[in-house]
């Protein structure tokens, strides 16, 4: 649900796409429901009924104890650390920040898994995790293609304008989306066109790609 939540690949990990889509893991939110059960019931047992602004309390309180324990697992990740550790120490604020939503290439830039030559070397779709558009051809990972390719170099114009400085990691691009709708929209508009034009990039070499298929027989005729 996460994933589908940020428009994600499915290999992101359930961390990052819990913390990305500020949806807190369900065993943590399965806890806030039994300790509201165990009180209720307990009120039920002594002959009393919760009034409705008590359980707005106790919910309350559960639910900052949910936030507590979520960002403590996270100080622990099994995998995601790249978006983990650009998010957490702004764990807050983009939980509850009130404008921005994820787009699919967003995402990808954030996590790394999408159109990236590591990850596509990763999963087997490339030979090599170089880049394709450098000649030392380094590895196409998202810090090499945000902050050090100079074929995107005319892209960043915008983004280097939001951060107010050369500052293009992924912990300085949340900072600016989470600033405010302005921020976003120019974070949003540097992985669109970073992403689209890589997208064209490889439809163009995969059309120029030699056909493997034979050429007919021109004596052949079907029966």
């Amino acid at each position: 649900m996460a994933i589908r939540m940020v428009r994600g690949y499915r290999t992101i990990s359930r961390e990052a796409a819990n913390l990305l889509a500020g949806l807190p893991p369900w065993y943590l939110e399965a806890t806030v429901l039994v300790r509201m059960h165990d009180l209720r019931v307990e009120m039920q047992r002594r002959g009393e009924t919760p009034l409705p602004r008590l359980v707005a309390v106790w919910r309350t309180g559960f639910r900052r104890d949910l936030r507590v324990a979520w960002r403590l697992r996270l100080s622990q990740p099994s995998a995601g650390h790249a978006v983990i550790t650009a998010v957490s120490p702004l764990f807050e604020v983009w939980l509850e920040r009130g404008h921005g939503g994820l787009s699919f290439r967003m995402t990808q830039v954030l996590t790394g898994h999408g159109k990236f030559g590591r990850f596509r070397h990763r999963i087997k779709k490339e030979r090599t995790p170089g880049c394709r558009h450098c000649v030392d051809r380094s590895k196409d990972t998202v810090e090499h293609r945000v902050e050090v390719c100079p074929t995107w170099a005319e892209y960043r114009r915008i983004p280097v304008e939001a951060v107010g400085g050369g500052d293009l990691s992924r912990q300085a691009l949340v900072q600016v989306m989470i600033r405010s709708e302005e921020g976003w929209r120019a974070v949003a508009s540097f992985c669109e066109a970073v992403i689209l034009v890589k997208e064209a990039a490889d439809r163009e070499r995969v059309r120029e790609r030699p056909s493997r298929r034979r050429d007919p027989d021109p004596s052949f005729r079907p029966p």
